[in-house]
């Protein structure tokens, strides 16, 4: 039988099937977290199944590449590309990891915690959005329906003063110096 193709499941393929999707899932679930070292280890490890992945679609160890219905001769080689892949995926990863692995000490030493916080300007935006959305439905007395506040000074405007809730929380440390202020 020239040209048979034996298309039974490996039992290593399946295993690496399992162990590529618990790398995978595992890491994205840390990248989900707040903690900064979390982040970097949910991204080594969804590095380490990104370079699985691709050894696994190199197909089977020892086999050459697809052959387009050619009779199989074990003298040609492999396909190289897997490898070289995943040799690039290696340093890239390691090179990514290094990065994070320097912002997370620099926001470590600025904030005395690895925890990542959310942002004020973030907040502000969020805040002022919501009472455009508002402003448009109703409009302020006075105003046409419709009309967008922002879109200019008109008569009688005045400055928006902001209530105390929404004013950005003071982040200064013990000596009064703010997060960024150490340089």
């Amino acid at each position: 039988m020239t040209g048979a193709v034996d298309n039974t499941v490996n039992t290593l393929d399946v295993t690496m099937a399992v162990v590529v999707g618990g790398l995978f899932t595992i890491g994205f679930h840390l990248m989900l977290q707040r903690s900064l070292m979390r982040i970097v280890l949910g991204f080594i490890l969804l590095g380490h199944g990104t370079n699985m992945l691709l050894l696994v679609a190199g197909g089977t160890p020892g086999l050459p590449p697809v052959l387009e219905g050619r009779p199989v001769d074990p003298a040609e080689p492999a396909d190289p590309l897997p490898q070289a892949m995943a040799l690039t995926s290696i340093i890239i990863t390691f090179g990514l990891t290094a990065f994070l692995m320097a912002l997370a000490y620099r926001s470590w030493r600025l904030s005395g915690s690895d925890e990542v916080r959310d942002d004020v300007e973030d907040r502000r935006i969020d805040i002022a959005l919501q009472r455009a959305g508002a402003d448009e439905v109703t409009g302020p007395p006075g105003e046409p329906a419709g009309a967008r506040p922002g879109d200019g000074p008109g008569p009688g405007d005045a400055p928006d003063h902001r209530d105390d809730d929404t004013a950005p929380p003071d982040h200064r440390d013990d000596d009064e110096t703010a997060p960024g202020d150490h340089r």
